[in-house]
């Protein structure tokens, strides 16, 4: 399979990551060690968590998606084959979150030993910190590089304006940089990061990989109506979707499916892959027949003419 580089990082990765929120969630840890195992056996590596999912669920506290995962490890020897990627910043319990130095050199630890490994290949900033200066920040992951522990950085659901600022410290200090960015984007979700963070991505061959890529589940073309929300855990996430807009983008997700004998999911991901400035959408699966709809998506080609379709369809008024 054709790898992509995640920036200047070194790390190369197939066209699609696996998203672990649903580990300990929706997947127990039976399931997602065969969901696991069939995705690296498919021939992909890139596997993302972070260290509080899934915390939002009653009776977790954080931690259940990145223990699962390490137990998965343990059990079948296979972590040279994966690239490993988790999170810290988020919320984990009082006094428990941000990006300060102090912090991440406690969150890893706890990470590295759910995990059961010694290395996280690309440790990422969940959310910008703002009571936090970005050499603070940089200078901690700098340590965890130098100590091995990390191999290669990324951050989340930042601003351009913040991205490009630590950018900016990283050169200036020798400090080891971001390499990829992790923003919400799909085709429900195209102005805030195509508008300022994609050419500044483009710019300084920053990684990119995208999460909500279904968009919650939305671009499979399952919700029509409100009915339709009752038929998951994620449903109310896509109410606001719901609109002239979101049914013109699966008018057009459908008729994309129906040309090249696909389906609207398959269509959405192949949309993403396609996107000169994406390294490798994140996807969520809880069966083994959702995970086989997802890799099929990487085999998908989309013309020129399809991409033009489901831009127009989704473009923002």
């Amino acid at each position: 399979m054709k790898t992509r580089k995640i920036g200047g990082s070194g790390l190369e990765v197939a066209p699609l990551a696996f998203g672990g929120n649903v580990f300990g969630w929706t997947v127990d840890e039976k399931q997602s060690f065969k969901l696991l195992d069939a995705f690296v056996a498919a021939g992909f590596n890139l596997v993302d968590t972070a260290d509080m999912y899934s915390r939002w669920v009653p009776g977790n506290h954080g931690g259940e998606s990145e223990t699962i995962i390490g137990k998965w490890f343990k059990q079948t020897d296979k972590r040279d084959k994966v690239v490993l990627a988790t999170k810290v910043g988020m919320e984990m319990g009082p006094d428990k979150k941000g990006l300060s130095k102090p912090y991440i050199f406690k969150a890893v630890e706890d990470s590295l030993k759910r995990l059961q490994t010694d290395r996280i290949d690309l440790y990422q900033s969940h959310k910008d910190d703002p009571d936090t200066p970005v050499e603070e920040t940089l200078e901690a992951f700098g340590e965890l590089i130098k100590q091995g522990k990390v191999r290669a950085i990324g951050a989340s659901n930042y601003s351009a304006a913040r991205l490009a600022e630590s950018l900016k410290f990283s050169k200036a200090e020798g400090l080891p940089a971001y390499q990829c960015l992790q923003p919400q984007y799909n085709l429900m979700e195209r102005a805030g990061y195509e508008h300022d963070l994609e050419p500044l991505c483009d710019r300084e061959n920053i990684g990119v990989i995208p999460y909500y890529s279904l968009a919650s589940g939305f671009l499979s073309g399952k919700y029509r109506t409100e009915d339709d929300l009752k038929k998951s855990a994620r449903g109310q996430g896509v109410k606001k979707y719901l609109d002239a807009r979101g049914f013109r983008v699966l008018d057009a997700l459908e008729a994309v499916a129906a040309e090249t004998a696909s389906n609207p999911a398959r269509v959405a991901i192949a949309w993403l892959i396609a996107r000169p400035s994406v390294t490798a959408p994140i996807a969520s699966a809880t069966s083994i027949e959702q995970l086989d709809d997802l890799i099929e998506a990487t085999r998908l080609e989309l013309d020129d003419a399809a991409i033009k379709r489901l831009n127009e369809a989704s473009a923002i008024a």
